[in-house]
């Protein structure tokens, strides 16, 4: 700062930061400086949708250097597809998708008559100013300035990173209004709101030491933290959304302007296949749980979301059994039971009987919930069921479907669809060598019971391979593992007890997991490894319940997730 003149502060030089054409008014009039962030403070930006994309992914989506046009924060289509898209939104406002408090205060600003109201945001000025200069627009909003950030400043300034082009927009803000009292930012990061706080801080204590007489007094700063908000795009528009992304992207690669760059394709992973149980059966049945007397909510979490037939994609011949994806089924509620207070579950049974059906317990069962540290599959420890009186012998629908997420990951020459479900290449099996259950011995696990979903999160020291321990690492482990096949209701007419080699997977999925996503900065898209070394101790979540609990990730699809390219109904998606 002691190098800067402040004769160079004009207000014809702040307008300079504006991309709106209008009169600034003159410096003894402003009092007051009021500066609004946009994204998730005063307009409820989309963010990827973490339970339609892996962990990995939702990061990797925001990475700027992961697609050659800048990914989510750098693409004005995905800006314009929030709500029902920008055709229908615009007229009516974004109804819905403004932060109303901040709007208020917006509205407070603009009517003092001794306040210059400000909107900033570090959203590029080239691809962004005329798509947010419309959405301000359609709420009525007069800002004095809006302003974006430009590839250089307005005295052809570097600004390597949102932070230091926010903190040049309110520096040249202060010095030029010399007679501004206080300034206000309402900001929604932390880490922003830190940093401004800090950066106010240097600038008061620069004007209190200067050697030479100043006509800027210090000035009266104040950060708003704005409590963040997360929303989503709707998850078939998402989708298309980042397959365009992934068009252009490939398409600037095979035109030979970028040849060293990775083409890249979405593609799909399957954690779990069951009969899925409707969000309003899900709550009929949380009303067998009855809790020890004292024991805390939270927690608990809440389940009854699945019958689970096979962890991870189901091979083609249960598949076939079990009715395909979609079939809908019947069933009834027959007892009761928990493990220690720490595990409860529903047994049940098809309607009517002797409907087929398949699960890899001794009979199928609904976890209703369970306490922290315990796993869902730790259900089969249960041994005493209680009948349930006729009123609680509820009756409810499911469907056969996938817990599905989907991942951006390098497009692989010559990778089949059985390939593509792995996420760690080192880690994959060859096709002579599948069993009937993909995820038997494919990940280096151990399995227990029907849940084991989550039991495959502990890695197998034992691993001949090596490799990645989420990921798991090859053959030969757990060769003791068996399973049992029941086309009846009281488990009648038991299939193999050890592991069937008789058929091959269907490739209906892939693997997930990995930590990262959560909203980026854009200052943060430069540092790309932030993600790099994340993805091998997170593992992903498979339930799908209310909002209850320690885990507050529970609030996903409860349904069976439209499969890709699949036609009508299908998510966009292929190359």
């Amino acid at each position: 700062m002691a190098g800067r003149k402040l004769a160079s502060y004009t207000v014809t030089g702040l307008k300079r930061w504006s991309c709106v054409a209008q009169e600034l008014p003159p410096i003894p009039q402003v009092k007051a400086l009021h500066v609004y962030d946009f994204d998730n403070t005063l307009f409820m930006s989309p963010l990827p949708n973490s339970k339609l994309w892996t962990i990995p992914t939702t990061g990797f989506l925001q990475t700027q250097d992961s697609f050659l046009n800048g990914g989510w924060w750098h693409d004005p289509h995905i800006l314009e597809a929030t709500g029902q898209g920008i055709e229908k939104e615009e007229p009516r406002g974004w109804d819905g998708w403004w932060n109303e408090q901040i709007v208020d205060l917006v509205g407070l600003s603009i009517k003092q008559t001794d306040a210059l109201t400000i909107l900033m945001t570090g959203r590029g000025e080239a691809n962004f100013a005329d798509l947010i200069k419309r959405i301000v627009k359609s709420k009525n909003l007069a800002f004095d300035m809006i302003c974006l950030k430009p590839q250089v400043g307005p005295n052809n300034q570097t600004l390597p990173s949102t932070m230091k082009y926010k903190q040049a927009v309110l520096r040249d803000l202060v010095y030029t209004y010399k007679d501004a009292e206080e300034i206000k930012v309402y900001e929604d990061r932390p880490k922003h709101t830190r940093a401004f706080r800090e950066y106010f801080e240097d600038i008061n204590k620069e004007l209190l030491s200067s050697p030479r007489p100043l006509s800027r007094k210090p000035i009266t700063a104040e950060v708003v933290q704005v409590a963040d908000t997360v929303t989503t795009l709707d998850p078939t528009a998402e989708t298309a959304e980042v397959q365009r992304m992934i068009n252009a992207h490939n398409t600037a690669i095979s035109s030979g302007s970028h040849a060293l760059l990775t083409p890249l394709e979405i593609k799909r992973t399957v954690f779990f296949t069951g009969y899925l149980i409707s969000q309003v059966d899900t709550t009929r049945l949380l009303t067998l749980v009855k809790l020890p007397s004292g024991m805390p909510k939270k927690e608990v979490k809440f389940l009854a979301n699945n019958i689970m037939i096979t962890p991870r994609p189901c091979p083609a011949s249960i598949l076939e059994k079990v009715g395909g994806i979609g079939r809908k089924s019947t069933w009834q509620v027959t007892g009761i039971g928990n493990y220690e207070s720490r595990i409860w579950a529903a047994r049940v049974t098809p309607i009517p009987p002797g409907t087929p059906y398949h699960t890899e317990n001794s009979y199928p069962i609904v976890v209703l919930a369970i306490v922290k540290g315990m796993r869902p599959h730790e259900a089969s420890r249960i041994q005493n069921w209680q009948p349930v009186s006729t009123d609680k012998q509820y009756m409810f629908q499911a469907e056969v479907g996938e817990k599905v997420q989907l991942r951006v990951e390098a497009e692989i020459e010559g990778e089949g669809e059985y390939e593509s479900l792995f996420h760690n290449k080192s880690a994959k099996r060859q096709r002579g060598d599948q069993q009937d259950h993909p995820a038997f011995e494919r990940d280096g696990y151990r399995r227990t019971g029907p849940y084991n979903n989550e039991e495959n999160r502990r890695p197998n020291n034992n691993n001949p391979r090596g490799g990645n321990s989420n990921r798991g690492g090859g053959r030969g482990a757990n060769n003791n593992t068996s399973t049992s096949y029941h086309h009846h209701p009281r488990g009648a007419h038991r299939g193999p007890t050890a592991r069937s080699s008789n058929h091959r997977t269907n490739n209906r999925g892939g693997r997930g997991g990995g930590r990262g996503g959560g909203y980026r900065s854009l200052d943060d898209v430069q540092n790309t490894s932030r993600y790099a070394n994340q993805g091998s101790s997170y593992q992903p979540n498979y339930d799908d319940g209310p909002s209850q609990g320690f885990s507050s990730n529970t609030d996903g699809y409860n349904a069976s997730f439209p499969a890709l390219g699949a036609g009508d109904g299908g998510l966009p998606y292929g190359k």
